[in-house]
């Protein structure tokens, strides 16, 4: 059996029960890549790490970022990953000279610091964003609006940081057997790149293997 942990208060939202897996999210496996050479990556409210982890192996450069200082003990085996405890909702804003080649988010949303994410990204760099929508309360939590995305709002964030939305996504899909519970979730994402950037070199990534879940549009 998949082993979950249950997302820090305050970290992924207050009062979001659901399960986080250790399983990383097929979005995010599917358009990571695989860096030429090692690349920083920013894995943006970490958790439990399953993307920071999959980020390691696939050569790039990590720094984990989450409030709960608990979280950097899941890395004590990695020496790619660099973790940070840090308060991603108040206080100063660290990371304004730094940039990254990626950066990461899932199950995540606190509106008054989104827009800094796409000022973090490289030249060429990618935005990686996954979290629950409008629409997530009819199959369970999070219902607080607070922490869903709006229609069309990771659009609305790319379109104002001038990245060009390279795949999109919202709809719902089954939860599976490792999300912790039955059902559906209503999902918002986003691959979103900085440019100046070769477009030919970006390759569009056809339908996730069959032995994985379908996103069922909607």
């Amino acid at each position: 059996m998949a082993t979950h942990d249950r997302l820090p208060p305050g970290t992924a939202n207050p009062g979001l029960s659901v399960l986080r897996s250790e399983r990383p999210s097929h979005w995010i496996d599917r358009w990571l890549g695989t860096p030429a050479r090692p690349e920083r990556l920013l894995d943006f409210a970490c958790g439990s790490g399953r993307h920071a982890r999959l980020a390691a192996r696939r050569g790039f450069r990590v720094l984990a970022v989450d409030r709960d200082p608990a979280c950097a003990g899941t890395f004590a085996d990695c020496k790619d990953i660099e973790f940070r405890a840090e308060d991603l909702e108040s206080g100063r804003w660290s990371f304004t000279a730094e940039r990254f080649a990626v950066i990461v988010v899932t199950h995540y949303l606190f509106r008054p610091r989104l827009d800094l994410l796409p000022g973090l990204l490289l030249p060429g760099g990618k935005l990686l964003y996954e979290t629950f929508a409008v629409g997530q309360a009819a199959y369970g939590k999070p219902a607080n609006p607070d922490y869903l995305l709006r229609p069309g709002e990771l659009l609305s964030l790319a379109a104002r940081a001038g990245l060009a939305v390279v795949a999109c996504e919202d709809g719902v899909q089954p939860a599976g057997p490792t999300a912790g519970a039955p059902g559906w979730r209503r999902l918002q994402r986003i691959v979103a790149m900085r440019p100046p950037f070769d477009r030919e070199s970006v390759p569009l990534i056809g339908a996730a293997p069959t032995s994985r879940t379908d996103l069922r549009l909607g």
